[in-house]
């Protein structure tokens, strides 16, 4: 049975032509399959192209923010009277008020046991000005004694050095500088200097002099002491002139 089923393996019923045939009509119904869906676009769902291509509507916008508080108004009452003066309205007032004042006591014045309501030209207390001192008139008090402004004590006064040199109580002689004698410089050196309250030298300023005499001069000066100058019992500046003298006899 099983005989007639199978064919001879040396009888060949498939041709080359025939296979690459059916190879090449399989690759064009599968290219046909594909190119149908590209050509023919409007047969695609719309919905579904349209989800994948439209952006997604934007989220709705917040609520908008509650409306701000309304401010509270404070009435302001104004006032009718500032320091015991009346004051003039801004407005015209719907009301007006009616103001009462209140009466004054009468005034009182005189001393116990006095005559009531006084006597013509009495005066407060019933002392002066009454009946029998109705022609007697105070005497106005008498002006006030001025001081006669004292002058003010200058604090720095100018004296010569002549007048000066008699209150030199500490002197002290300059060396003679040895190139300065070697070389048969002599001659005066003068400054200007300011003498303290408590009598020393301050503020020495060299006026002129030779410079190998100057130094020795000044050494010498700064340690000169005077006698504190009075001016009205208290003592004061003075500004003077020195004078040191250089000699080759010294």
């Amino acid at each position: 049975m099983f005989e007639q089923t199978f064919v001879d393996g040396t009888i060949k019923t498939h041709k080359t032509w025939t296979v690459v045939l059916s190879f090449a009509g399989q690759i064009g119904v599968i290219i046909v399959f594909i190119l149908i869906p590209l050509i023919y676009t409007d047969t695609l769902p719309r919905a579904q192209l349209t989800s994948f291509l439209v952006a997604p509507p934007p989220p709705p916008p917040p609520p908008p923010p509650p409306p701000p508080a309304a401010p509270k108004v404070v009435k302001i009452i104004p006032r009718q009277f500032d320091a015991g003066r009346l004051m003039a309205p801004k407005s015209i007032p719907k009301e007006i008020a009616n103001i009462k004042e209140e009466e004054l006591p009468p005034p009182t014045s005189g001393v116990v046991g006095g005559v009531p309501g006084g006597v013509p030209g009495g005066g407060p207390g019933g002392l002066m000005g009454g009946i029998l001192g109705a022609g007697i008139s105070a005497a106005p008090p008498p002006p006030p004694v001025k001081e006669a402004p004292k002058s003010a004590t200058p604090q720095r006064i100018r004296v010569g050095g002549n007048v000066q040199q008699a209150n030199l109580i500490r002197k002290v002689q300059p060396v003679y500088p040895p190139l300065a004698k070697q070389a048969r410089i002599q001659g005066t050196v003068r400054f200007t200097a300011i003498i303290g309250k408590d009598g020393t030298i301050q503020n020495l300023q060299l006026v002129t002099g030779h410079p190998l005499l100057v130094e020795a001069a000044r050494q010498a000066v700064s340690q000169w002491q005077y006698k504190p100058t009075l001016l009205n019992g208290e003592p004061v500046e003075v500004v003077t002139q020195i004078d040191v003298n250089f000699t080759l006899s010294q």
